[in-house]
Parts: structure tokens; sequence; C-alpha cells
């Protein structure tokens, strides 16, 4: 089994701006782990069964449409329905601060704001998810 982090960097919903994820996906990519990108326009059914599939220990949401409060609930929803729930999930994009704490709250690990740099994502994913191997 891979010593590896795997990670599923995903863009829910209608939003087409996917330029942010890109560069993310990029930046984990060549900090060593292993990225499973799935593209755009993707419902929360397709992201959780993509990082069962794929066994991820981490999902990255980019967000970018304002609808980050309904997506991330479904996407967390549908890991605890799945029995999934220790993959760690995070997310970045255009979220107001006032909404970051009720995230946190239904389980989102970690938001990154506009601003914040490749190397901040990778050090925290590296910090906060473990490997699938005990190596």
């Amino acid at each position: 089994m891979s010593s590896r982090i795997r990670v599923v960097v995903a863009k829910p919903g209608l939003d087409g701006h996917d330029r942010g994820a890109k560069v993310v996906a990029r930046a984990l990519r060549d900090a060593g782990m292993e990225v499973i990108y799935t593209g755009l326009h993707q419902t929360p059914e397709q992201i959780v069964a993509t990082a069962i599939a794929e066994d991820a220990q981490v999902v990255g949401l980019s967000v970018l449409s304002g609808a980050h409060m309904t997506l991330f609930e479904r996407v967390i929803g549908l890991l605890k329905e799945r029995q999934a729930s220790d993959i760690v999930v995070f997310g970045g994009g255009i979220i107001p601060d006032d909404d970051i704490p009720r995230l946190t709250e239904m389980g989102v690990a970690k938001i990154f704001t506009p601003g914040a740099t490749t190397a901040s994502i990778v050090e925290w994913v590296r910090g906060n998810v473990k490997t699938s191997s005990a190596a």
C-alpha cells in the first residue's frame, strides 16, 4: 500500500472557473502527493464516489459559486452515509469569513481563502492528513 497522501481535488457545482483548483492540484502533486483532479461540474455524489474509489485520504473542494454551504454539507453527509467520514475535507474559494465557523462545525477541516499560498496548503495537508500506510 502506498505511503503517499492521495488527494481528490474537485470543482463541485456549476462554477466553471478551475484555475485555482488546477494550481492547488499541481502544487500537491509537485509535493509528492497522488492527486486526482475530477474536472468541472462535479456533483457531490460523483466527488464522494471518486474519493472512495481512489482510496483518498483527503478531498479538496474549490467553490467560487456561492453555493459552498450546500456543497460542503452534502459532500460531508455523503461521506458519513458511505462510512467514509475518515476522509478529510478541506476547501477554498470565495467563502465569506462569517461562514467559516459554520463550515468547521459541519466537519470541514480547513478553509483557504483568497491569498493563501500553495506552500501553506501543502504544509497543512502534510500536517493534517494521515497516509493509509503505517510506513
